[in-house]
């Protein structure tokens, strides 16, 4: 079942692009999913599993490492969204 998820992360620190710049580029070495960055939040495309783990092995450094705010919306229905 392929899913869409729009993914903001909001780390809490004053320099806060370069851990926003670090995520993005962390999940763009995956070639299983699409990645649309945007201003305000990021687009995830592909099939469940591949986006669960995805996101299962990439948000733990970030929650480890900087105080963090992540903010989901999962769907399994854009496929017209694109």
């Amino acid at each position: 079942m392929e899913i869409t998820i729009e993914i903001s992360y909001y780390p809490l620190l004053d320099k806060y692009n370069e851990p926003v710049k670090m995520f993005i580029n962390e999940l763009s070495h995956n070639k299983q999913v699409t990645i649309e960055p945007g201003i305000m939040s990021s687009v995830i495309t592909g099939q469940y599993d591949d986006v669960m783990n995805l996101l299962q092995n990439k948000l733990k450094p970030f929650l480890k490492n900087f105080p963090s705010v992540f903010t989901l919306k999962i769907s399994n229905s854009c496929k017209s969204c694109k």
